[in-house]
């Protein structure tokens, strides 16, 4: 698969090494040239320099034959914007956009935006280890 990945944080760089290991075609997309370190010298996919929800940048990290995007920057617009010009513009078909508000979250899955929340997630998973209960995946996401 062809898949474009908008921030090259913690998240990002270790979902662009783990899905290129995989086999994936991977382009990362940061606005800072420093973030692409992260990435170390194994990486062989390509990295764009610039602002994710330029349509130019989104167009030179091969954004119209991508066939997934993933938006994990550590801004909740940053990633809802990208991920609908992503969706909307280029039709890419499967956009996965990370928001930390779990508000938002709800808000933007009900908009048809594939959403992941860390809030969510990370404390399901932290009230699964006080109270020793396991959380089903949809209860994760959905925060309950």
């Amino acid at each position: 698969m062809n898949i474009v990945i908008l921030g090259c944080g913690r998240v990002g760089a270790t979902l662009a090494l783990q899905l290129e290991e995989a086999g994936n075609s991977i382009t990362v997309i940061d606005s800072r040239n420093d973030a692409f370190v992260r990435l170390g010298n194994k990486f062989r996919g390509d990295k764009v320099l610039g602002n994710g929800v330029d349509e130019e940048v989104l167009r030179r990290a091969g954004i119209e034959k991508a066939d997934a995007f993933a938006a994990v920057t550590n801004g909740d617009n940053r990633n809802i914007m990208a991920s609908q010009i992503a969706k909307e513009i280029f039709n890419v078909k499967k956009v996965v956009c990370r928001i930390y508000d779990p508000l938002r979250e709800t808000t933007f899955k009900e908009l048809g935006l594939e959403t992941i929340s860390p809030t969510i997630l990370i404390s399901n998973l932290v009230a699964d280890a006080i109270t020793g209960k396991q959380q089903t995946a949809s209860t994760q996401q959905q925060g309950k």
